[in-house]
């Protein structure tokens, strides 16, 4: 028989009921105090979309002041007038120069060695020599011709007052019956006859001159066509020799020397430095907001120079438009060609007016929507935006001066009406 281990139990008292639930009673009051301190936070998240990290946002605060909407690009210095010369003529190329020589107006840069249009030129030249003999023929032909007939219109003249007389004679004698009646008619006739003739000198005396006129004139026009051709040779011939069209420096040389080019080749490029300008590529989007006669201003080497747009292309080239700003006052000594500047052009400027600084939140919102931070909240609110220019824009409505907008990190917003930022 085993003995039993009663002996050994002791009997133990329970214990109160609210220590058995302490515990319970503990994880409550911590639940409770939890959710006391996360209720605002829980809150704002229920009645936010979302939540993001003010870190991750650019803001920019709305102010009130000028606004200016300008262009600003890197541009390079280029001559304003800068010719190419060309071959007048065919012939060989005989350079009086070298590239990067200063030169002055009219000054003589090369030669162009054209045998043909010299020996045409000595051709023509011995014609007209021979149309101006031809043409002092005529005058001398016209005038003994002008005598001949005026010669030819006193004789029949003279025959008729000769005859006239006659006739006076045979009617007298008839009177007294010296003469028979035959003889008076036979004066009478003669008469007739010599006037007849006188008439016929008048009119060839009065028509002669428009004859000549037309014969010594047709002369000259001849004799002036060839002095036009021999000019006009001349002129080519001097040509031959290529000067200078402007002061300034030898750019480049397109031909060797002793080189045989074809007219109308190009040959050496001149540069002029007195007149040089800054050309600037704008964004298409701008383009068509330049005009020749803008201000501008122009950056380089720590100075600053005013300016204005000269001239604006009328192509696009790469979603580009070339537009070129020239100096407003003296130009400033020491530029060279294709020397790096900045330009800035000024488009429009306005008054009092509200603007804020630029950004990403232009493209997101389409210009119509930003988001504004107040309190713990970034609030979607709508605007209107105005002009904009290369880091402000205009604010027509919508916003207030002090407001700060977010302009940059909205993408994360997914178009919620408020936004917790913490």
């Amino acid at each position: 028989m085993f003995r039993e281990t009663t002996a050994q139990d002791r009997a133990i008292e329970a214990a109160p009921l609210w220590r058995r639930r302490l515990p319970l009673i503990a994880g409550g009051v911590g639940l409770l105090l939890l959710i006391v301190l996360l209720a605002p936070s829980v809150r704002r998240v229920l009645v936010a979309g979302s939540s993001v990290s003010l870190s991750r946002l650019s803001v920019a605060t709305v102010q009130r002041g000028d606004f200016s909407r300008d262009i600003g690009a890197e541009g390079r210095v280029v001559a304003a007038v800068s010719p190419t010369l060309y071959a007048p003529a065919a012939g060989t190329v005989v350079l009086k120069i070298h590239a990067g020589d200063a030169v002055e107006k009219d000054q003589v840069l090369a030669v162009l060695e054209s045998p043909e249009l010299n020996n045409q030129l000595a051709q023509e030249q011995a014609t007209l020599a021979a149309l101006e003999i031809d043409f002092g023929r005529a005058q001398l032909d016209a005038r003994r011709q002008q005598i001949t007939v005026q010669e030819s219109f006193d004789r029949a003249e003279l025959e008729r007052k000769t005859a006239a007389r006659e006739l006076e004679r045979s009617r007298k004698a008839f009177e007294y019956g010296a003469y028979a009646e035959l003889q008076v008619l036979r004066n009478e006739d003669a008469l007739t006859k010599a006037e007849l003739a006188l008439a016929h000198a008048r009119t060839e005396l009065s028509l002669e001159p428009e004859q000549i006129r037309y014969d010594v004139q047709t002369k000259k026009l001849a004799r002036d066509r060839q002095q036009l051709l021999v000019g006009d040779l001349q002129r080519q011939v001097a040509a031959l020799a290529l000067r200078a069209p402007v002061s300034g420096q030898v750019g480049q040389l397109l031909v060797a020397e002793r080189t045989n080019v074809a007219r109308d080749a190009p040959l050496l490029t001149v540069v002029d430095l007195s007149a040089l300008q800054v050309e600037m590529k704008v964004p298409e989007s701008f383009a068509r907001d330049l005009a020749v006669g803008m201000p501008a201003q122009i950056t380089g080497g720590g100075k600053t120079w005013p300016g204005e747009v000269s001239s604006v292309s009328p192509e696009v080239v790469e979603g580009q438009v070339a537009a070129r700003v020239r100096f407003a006052e003296a130009q400033p000594e020491g530029l060279r060609q294709n020397q790096r500047l900045s330009a800035r052009v000024l488009l429009e400027e306005k008054k009092d007016v509200l603007t804020v600084q630029r950004g990403p939140f232009l493209d997101t919102g389409a210009g119509r929507v930003a988001y504004v931070i107040r309190g713990e909240f970034a609030e979607r609110v709508p605007i209107e935006v105005g002009a904009t220019s290369l880091n402000t824009v205009e604010i027509r409505s919508g916003l207030a001066v002090g407001d700060r907008v977010v302009i940059s990190g909205t993408d994360d917003f997914n178009g919620a009406e408020r936004v917790v930022v913490h």
